[in-house]
Order: C-alpha cells, then structure tokens, then sequence
C-alpha cells in the first residue's frame, strides 16, 4: 500500500500541488491578507528567498550541463564523412523541422498572446541589466567564440553551444586518440544529469514559493494567461504534427500519411506516457519494421533523433519565450526571435530524452535574449502534461525521418505500410 501511494506521490503530483497551493495561498493573500506585514516578511521575505534559492540552483546547472551534454551529444553523431548519406540527410532533416519547429511556435504565440496581461515586475537583477538590442550582423558574428573560457564563465550561450559542437564532433572523429577526453565529457554528463534530478526534487517547493509570491501580487488574473500559454503549446504541436510532418512524408515520402499515424499511434501513447524519447527508441524501430521499414536506416536514425530532434521541446521553448517576454512587458527584435530559432535547434542537439530536461534548457533560450529565468516558476508546475505531448510529438518526427529516408533509398515494404 505505502509502495503504491509512493508511485501515486510522484515528483510531478508533487510540483503539480506546490502550484495549485501555491496558487490558493497566493491570492487569499492578495484577497484579505495584504497587509505590510504580510509583504515584508513573507512575501518579499521568507518567498523571495527560497524561490530565489531554486531558480538559482537551476541556473548552477546550465552551464556545465549544456556544455557537457552538446559534447556528448554531437560526440554520438560520429564523423559525418563515415555516416554517409542517410547520416547526412538524417541531420539536414532534424535541424529542418527543428527550425521549423520554433518558427510555427512563435507565430501561434504571437498571434495567442499567452502572456500580456500578466504584468509582472522584473527582478532586481534583470531590472538593473536593460537588453541591448543588436544588429541581425552583430547576433550572428556574436555566435563564434573569440574566448571560449570567458563564454562559459559569463554564460554566453550561444557561443558555448558552439564550442561544445565543434568538440565533439572533433572527438568523434579523432576516436581512440581522444578516449580519454570523451570519456571524461561522457562522465561530465552523467554527474550534471544526477545533479539535474537532485535539483529538481526541490521543485515542489520552488514552484510553490515562487507561484504563491506572484499570486499575491496578482490574484486569480494570472489563471488566464497559464491556460493560453498551455493552448499555445498545444496548438503549436499539433501544428508540427498535421502540417510539418504529414506534409512531409506526403511530399517527400508520396506515402499515405493518415496509414502512418493509424499504425503509429500506440507508440505515441507509449511516449506520451513515459515522457521519455529514450524509453521508446525500441518500441519505434520495431514498430516502424512491422511497417516495412528497414532496420538498417531506423537502427540509426531513431537513436541519433533522441539524441539531436527536440521538435516538440523546441516548440515549447519558444512559446515559453514569447509568453515569458510578454509578461514582462520586454519586447522582442527581429534579430532576437532569430537568436531564439538559433539557441533552440542548437540545444535540442545535446537535450537528453529524459522527462523535463526541455525546462533546465529552457533557461539557456532564456539567456541567450536577456529574459528573466524566473518566469519558469510559471509554467513549471503545468509542464508535466506539456512534456508528455511533446515527446510524442519528438518520437513521430524521428520515424517520419526514417520514413521518408528509408522510402528514398528503396528501403520500404510498401506492401506491408500499406496493408
């Protein structure tokens, strides 16, 4: 019985009731007990701080952990001279639909508008540091490190991504001469995603710190804006989902895509529920093989899209950044919404498929265009039920991948896809 109930209590019931708490606290504060009292040493006290405290746990862990993770991500490509065509095609498909991703993302939540009646103050801290707006030119030139070592210790985002790209892909290709360095970058891995679940253990109560100071200042007026932010990931899914990748496999593929989403359904179940890319990689090859398709293009294809195709998380990264812009009232450029498309499909290339990674990534999107991480505090506690429909949406892009390479290398059972 205490085993079941445990199972029942997980982490995601627990951050789900540090919101809703939150959430009822925080605006009977705002209703009847606004006193300055109340705000003093509660609100702007006790709150502040352990709220503070999480979101600064969170960002202790992006560094390292987006460093470590893009090495070992882009280490897991191999050279791509060796992988051939299928490797190359495989790679311009996921960072394609990964741009693409982003792009249908913030255009649903620019046309939604999840976040502008929020109003939230900005922190201190992000108040005192007003975003210089720069140039489309500056933002790319800005991409290549002239000193690495400074851009991991000031947290220049982007320029870390590239960094740890190029290192990994030089890894990959030296092979046994770099054992030790990629073993050590493996092992780097692995301690920041422990470090990663230790941290998010404190979330229920970070979530309800955080939540329950925003209600007080707010009241129930912030209820709206987390239901639009939600239809807006919703919506920007399903818009990848119907209009990307069935568009896709139709074009590309001439394949009927209403058979490929009949057969393939269980496994989006199977994802949905697990919130996991990596849980399902052999449920999808051994479905897409009952579908005829080769498993010498999904034994390859699969693995490395769990690895490098985040489409669904992108799509959630980009919604977050709108939807955290608009609530703070910090308008964004030309030039920023293409850092975002950029920082996205470059970190979906290192996101590991475990469940909830996309927020602690999230932050770096953040950064990368001056927007306070503390905005996350909003949609954390709703992002369990995101998160699972966003794996589904990341495992369908990898079999349509699949799909439409193995359909162009002569390497389906039509016979068995259509039956």
């Amino acid at each position: 019985m205490t085993e079941q109930k445990k199972k029942k209590m997980g982490l995601t019931s627990k951050i789900f009731i540090g919101l809703l708490v939150g959430a009822i606290l925080g605006s009977i504060i705002n209703w009847k007990f606004n006193t300055d009292f109340i705000q003093k040493y509660i609100v702007e006290g006790v709150l502040f701080i352990v709220g503070q405290g999480f979101i600064r746990a969170m960002q202790m862990l992006v560094v390292p952990l987006v460093f470590a993770s893009l090495v070992t991500g882009s280490m897991s490509m191999g050279d791509t001279t060796k992988l051939g065509k299928i490797g190359i095609k495989s790679m311009a498909f996921y960072l394609t639909t990964t741009s693409l991703a982003i792009a249908i993302a913030l255009g649903v939540s620019n046309i939604i508008n999840p976040g502008t009646n929020l109003k939230l103050t900005l922190p201190t801290a992000a108040a005192k540091e007003v975003v210089e707006k720069t140039s489309m030119v500056d933002t790319i030139l800005n991409i290549i490190p002239t000193n690495p070592i400074s851009s991991l210790a000031n947290g220049e985002m982007l320029q870390i991504i590239v960094f740890a790209l190029v290192i990994g892909i030089i890894l990959a290709k030296l092979g046994e001469k770099a054992k030790t360095t990629a073993n050590f970058m493996v092992e780097l891995n692995n301690i920041m995603m422990e470090m990663t679940m230790m941290v998010m253990k404190l979330a229920p109560i970070g979530v309800f710190a955080l939540i329950t100071r925003t209600f007080a200042g707010l009241g129930l007026s912030a209820m709206l804006p987390m239901f639009k932010y939600m239809f807006s990931v919703i919506a920007g899914l399903g818009a990848q989902l119907f209009l990307v990748y069935m568009l896709l496999l139709f074009v590309l593929a001439k394949v009927n895509p209403f058979k490929f989403l009949k057969k393939f359904f269980p496994v989006m179940g199977f994802a949905f529920s697990t919130a996991s890319s990596n849980a399902t990689i052999p449920l999808n090859i051994n479905k897409l093989a009952d579908m005829g398709i080769s498993k010498k293009v999904s034994s390859f294809t699969i693995p490395l899209g769990a690895t490098i195709n985040m489409d669904g998380t992108a799509i959630m990264q980009g919604v977050a950044v709108v939807f955290i812009s608009q609530a703070y009232g910090i308008p964004l450029t030309l030039a920023d919404y293409g850092t975002v498309i950029l920082a996205a499909t470059l970190a979906s290339v290192g996101t590991a498929g475990i469940p909830s990674v996309g927020l602690v990534t999230l932050t770096m999107v953040l950064s990368s265009v001056g927007l306070p991480t503390e905005g996350i505090a909003l949609i954390m506690g709703i992002d369990r039920i995101l998160d699972m429909s966003r794996t589904a949406i990341n495992i369908t892009g990898d079999a349509v991948c699949s799909t439409i390479i193995a359909k162009q290398e002569n390497m389906v059972d039509l016979k068995k896809y259509n039956s």
